[in-house]
């Protein structure tokens, strides 16, 4: 599992979210989202800013640039 994907789902857990609710919040299938977590599927950059934004880290703590979740 890389980086994101942990931190994709810690992020998730942390928050109390259920993976449905990403899904929706990302107008994508459950499935699709399930596929962000196991790692075979990765979202595009306009997912990824929406993640960070609703989470409220930084892009480059999101992907595993930085271990700093707070946003400069």
């Amino acid at each position: 599992m890389s980086i994101f994907n942990e931190r994709l789902k810690e992020c998730r857990n942390n928050n109390k979210i259920y993976q449905k609710q990403m899904a929706e919040l990302l107008e994508i299938t459950s499935r699709n989202y399930q596929r962000y977590e196991a790692g075979t599927l990765e979202p595009n950059i306009d997912k990824l800013i929406l993640l960070a934004d609703y989470f409220n880290v930084s892009l480059d703590y999101l992907v595993g640039r930085s271990d700093d979740p707070t946003r400069h």
